[in-house]
């Protein structure tokens, strides 16, 4: 990462993630699972296949997201999470907690919002260390 002239944490964390597209997609890798570009292509919110691409190129540049080949399918490469990604579960957690307080979330995206953010947080270890199993 360049070093800014600005080195306030939030402008910082903001200047990787603080655009929508950028954390939908970390959401769908941590919590939906996906792991092809064309996985996220069908996300219910439709980013442009442009637009991911620059987003996945630029989530690799900064460290967050690592690829490999599919060993199944030489073709197909695979988007996987790295530390630096799954790291960002948290941020995640409590951007849905502040939605779910004040802004109107679907009752089935309500729904799987709080069954996640009412596991304990022993069982939250167990799946940061699944996810870093699963992206490793």
């Amino acid at each position: 990462m360049q070093m800014s002239k600005f080195q306030c944490p939030q402008y910082l964390a903001l200047s990787i993630f603080g655009d929508k597209w950028t954390l939908l997609i970390i959401r769908d890798m941590l919590i939906e699972g996906k792991r092809y570009f064309r996985e996220f292509l069908q996300s219910e919110e439709k980013i442009a296949s442009n637009i991911l691409a620059s987003r996945l190129k630029f989530l690799e540049k900064e460290g967050i997201i690592h690829k490999k080949k599919d060993p199944d399918h030489k073709q197909k490469i695979i988007y996987l999470l790295t530390p630096k990604g799954i790291d960002l579960l948290p941020i995640l957690l409590e951007n849905a907690r502040w939605s779910l307080k004040y802004m109107p979330v679907a009752k089935e995206e309500a729904k799987k919002a709080k069954a996640f953010l009412s596991i304990s947080s022993e069982k939250m270890k167990s799946v940061l260390r699944e996810l870093s199993d699963i992206h490793h």
